[in-house]
C-alpha cells in the first residue's frame, strides 16, 4: 500500500537553523536523511520523496469568488508548522510504514539529538467510484 509521509518542522526553528546548528549538525543530518533514502530504495519502497524549501522562499495562494487570488510570500501568519519534506513509500503493511515514519521523526538535531519531528502518515486515497 502507498503512503505519504509528511514531516514538519517549528517555523521559528527552522528560522533560527542557521545560528542554532553547526556545520556538522547539518552535515550530520543530510547524511542521516540520504542512508535513509538509500535504504527505502534498495528495498524497493521508496516512491518518491523531497526535501522542500525553508518557508521564507514559499508562497501561498488563496482564490477568491469574484477576484484575482490572493499570492502572500510564506505561509499564513498564524502557521506555527511547516512543511520540511515527504516521502512516497509503498509498503507491505501499516506496521512498516510506522517504522519508516519513526526513522523520520527521529532524524538527528544539533548535537545528533533525536529532533522528534512529528510525521504525517496519510494512505493513498481512493476516487470515488
Amino acid at each position: 500500500m502507498k503512503y505519504v509521509l509528511l514531516m514538519f518542522s517549528n517555523k521559528q526553528d527552522w528560522d533560527e537553523m542557521p545560528n542554532t546548528w553547526s556545520e556538522q549538525d547539518v552535515k550530520t543530518m543530510v547524511q542521516y536523511m540520504h542512508e535513509l533514502d538509500d535504504g527505502l530504495r534498495a528495498s524497493g519502497e521508496l516512491v518518491e520523496e523531497r526535501g522542500l524549501s525553508g518557508p521564507d522562499q514559499m508562497k501561498t495562494l488563496q482564490a477568491q469568488d469574484d477576484d484575482e487570488p490572493i499570492v502572500t510570500d510564506g505561509p499564513f501568519s498564524e502557521t506555527k508548522e511547516v512543511l520540511a519534506g515527504y516521502w512516497v513509500v509503498d509498503v507491505a503493511s501499516e506496521a512498516r510504514v510506522l517504522e519508516i515514519a519513526r526513522q523520520i521523526s527521529v532524524t538527528p538535531g544539533p548535537g545528533g539529538r533525536p529532533l522528534n519531528q512529528p510525521v504525517e502518515i496519510h494512505p493513498e486515497g481512493q476516487a470515488p467510484a
